[in-house]
């Protein structure tokens, strides 16, 4: 980010205007931030809260309808598990799932109620260990 829009950022942080918008945007419904720069999470957009946070420009968004109905599953999650609850919730689901598959999505299960292929993530077999523990029920 250049230095203008550091100083920009700033100001309209500590003048309330950001503050406001945030509100009335929140008021409206679901909230969509475009341009994110910071490099995690790596995938192509997150959600906190009604949130949704995206490295997506404007006309990305425009054809992202699928990966948004994703992510806005994701806010209703949050609404359900009480706020930023979740987020440790969700970090032992990924944890569990990269356990079991190596993958921090195939078998989390915020990604999964979500919809996986919808989020970008791919259904992964459990590792062979696990296969055999399971049986078929669970390496499908």
């Amino acid at each position: 980010m250049r230095g203008a829009y550091r100083v920009r950022l700033a100001v309209n942080l500590v003048n309330g205007s950001t503050l406001a918008g945030l509100l009335v945007a929140a008021a409206g419904g679901l909230i969509v931030a475009t341009g994110y720069r910071l490099p995690v999470p790596p995938g192509p957009a997150f959600c906190l809260g009604n949130v949704i946070v995206t490295r997506l420009d404007a006309d990305g968004v425009r054809g992202a309808a699928i990966l948004l109905g994703h992510e806005a599953r994701h806010a209703t999650q949050f609404a359900c598990c009480g706020g930023v609850v979740m987020l440790p919730l969700y970090f032992v689901a990924a944890g569990v799932s990269w356990v079991l598959t190596g993958d921090f999505g195939s078998r989390n299960v915020f990604e999964r109620r979500a919809g996986l292929a919808e989020g970008g993530y791919a259904e992964r077999p459990l590792r062979p260990a696990f296969t055999r523990l399971a049986g078929p029920r669970l390496s499908g």
